[in-house]
Formats: C-alpha cells, structure tokens, sequence
C-alpha cells in the first residue's frame, strides 16, 4: 500500500503550527531565567549606580574633606534606623503633654509616616490627572470652553505651588486636605497644557481617516485623539509625580501635622543632619518605588505600544 498522504500531512503539521498550536516554537513562553535576566540585569546597574554615589561619599569622608556632623556619610544615617524611626511619631508629639516615647513603635511611626504622605501623593495625582485631561480635551472640543478658560489657566501656571500654601490653609485649615489641594494645585495647570499639546501633535492622517470613514466629531475625540495622546500623558504623569512628592513635603512642613515633611522640618529644627540625610534617603526611595508601580502600569494599560517605543524604554 502506498502512503502518498505524506506531503499532506506536513502540509498539516505546517498549518497547525502556523495556527498557533501549542507546539510550535513562537507560543512558547521564554524560561523563568530568560524573564528574570533582564530584570536583574536593571536591579545590578541600579544597585551599581547608587553603590558608586554613597562610595564617593564614604571617600570624602574617609579623606576629612566632608565634615561628618553636617554631611554625615550613608553608613552613619542609613546604619542607626531604630535611632532615626523614633523621631518619625510626629502625630502623638503634636498633643500637648505627650512625649517622645508615647504612641507606636518607631517601626510603625515609619509606616504611618510614609502611608500618609503617599496617600496625599497617590490622591492629589490622580485628581489632578483625572482634571486636566478632562478640561485639556474640553478646551479643544468646545471653542468656548477654550475663549473662558485658557487664558486664566496660561496666566496662573507659572505661580509657583508655595504661593498657593497660604491660600490652602485658609480654605482647609490643618490636615490632609491642604496638602492635597497643594499637590492638585501645583500639577494641575501644566498638566492642562500638556494634554492641550498632546492633542495637538496627534496626526492628521488619523484624523481624516476616521473623518473619511463617516466618524463623528465625538467618535474621533473618543477613538482617535484620546487613546493617540494617552502614552504621552502618561509620560507626563511620571513627570508629575516627582513634582508632587515635592509639593506635598512643602505641605506637610506647615500644614499638616505628620507626614515626610513634618519630619524633615523637625530634623532642621533641632539640627539633625543625619535624620534629614535618612528621610531624604527614604524620600528618594519611595519615588523610586512609584515611578516603577506607574511604568508598570503604564506597560500594562499601552498594550498596543510597541516596547521598544521611547515611551516604554527601559521597562
């Protein structure tokens, strides 16, 4: 008997592979080391970067060019945490007759600490992201949306966000609310602008396809311009989020009482370069931290943006 089906069945066998069966070698997902190469690759030449910087420190110290009681080096403020943590209960010192000792552990004053400030970071974000994109895209969609609020919103960018502080403590008084108000405050015209300009650089190919194909005004400002300017508003959100970790230590130096800045204006005030050293240090770290959580997401959300986009570099 012979066996002609041969070249059928490697025709087949070729089909099926092509289809995407769980054989052929392009649905195979790389080996759990090929994924953490990269990954480790970037945490060594981070690791490498900040281990360069904190050795020139320990050297201009070691040669008595640093003075250790202004600039102490990392290995003095970063080694003594239990001494540092105890200075972070900022809330309980605020109530009158209470003492260094009284409230939580020094580990959980920490945590306090930092969930606070990174609350008041993560809210006043995002209402400033969720605001600007919306009153960005009005601006540009509605004329005389544009004509009434532009010009306030160009001539009130450049103030700088501690001009604002004492506007915030009159309409909130002490708390939380003030130093978001100061992060909404301080992101929220530039990010007008920006999203403004993201609309204006998407391409007027995209545009007039979807106007030849009988798209709405509405259909291309939903399907077009908004998913075309996200990558790039995203960018600016990473931007931004450095900006507000700024603010909200301004903020909390004044108008709240815990928080990051609370601390640092406590270090200032009793002359404690080693506690200012360590909250800028933990400071740096949880911005570190953010801004990988965002590339995350941002990955994640512009799936249809290829990686090796300037926008997704370095993920």
């Amino acid at each position: 008997m012979s066996t002609a089906s041969h070249p059928a069945d490697a025709g087949d066998t070729d089909g099926a592979a092509a289809a995407g069966t769980p054989n052929a070698p392009a649905t195979r997902r790389l080996p759990l080391a090929g994924r953490l190469a990269p990954v480790l690759s970037r945490l060594g030449t981070t690791l490498l970067s900040v281990g360069l910087f904190c050795g020139i420190w320990e050297i201009l110290w070691a040669l008595d060019i640093a003075d250790p009681k202004l600039l102490p080096p990392p290995h003095i403020f970063l080694g003594s945490f239990p001494e540092q943590a105890k200075f972070f209960n900022t809330a309980q010192r605020w109530q009158i007759g209470v003492g260094l000792n009284t409230g939580p552990s020094p580990q959980g004053a920490v945590l306090i600490t930092i969930l606070a400030s990174g609350a008041r970071v993560l809210v006043g974000l995002l209402i400033a992201a969720v605001l600007s994109i919306a009153i960005g895209v009005a601006i540009r969609y509605f004329a005389a949306v544009e004509k009434l609020t532009l010009p306030t919103i160009t001539l009130l960018s450049p103030v700088s966000p501690i001009a604002w502080l004492p506007v915030a403590i009159f309409l909130f008084g002490i708390g939380n609310a003030p130093a978001i108000f100061m992060v909404v405050i301080a992101l929220f015209f530039h990010m007008v602008l920006a999203t403004i300009a993201q609309i204006d650089g998407v391409s007027r190919n995209l545009i007039n396809v979807a106007r030849t194909m009988g798209a709405s005004k509405r259909q291309i400002y939903g399907r077009v311009i908004v998913p075309a300017i996200l990558p790039g508003m995203l960018m600016v959100l990473r931007l931004n989020l450095f900006g507000a970790w700024m603010v909200v230590l301004v903020a909390e130096s004044t108008g709240v009482g815990y928080g990051l800045g609370q601390v640092i204006m406590l270090a200032r005030n009793t002359f404690n370069p080693s506690l200012v050293f360590f909250t800028i240090a933990l400071i740096g770290l949880l911005g570190f931290l953010s801004d990988w959580v965002l590339r995350l997401l941002q990955k994640k959300l512009l799936y249809w943006v290829p990686q090796t986009a300037g926008v997704l570099r370095g993920l």
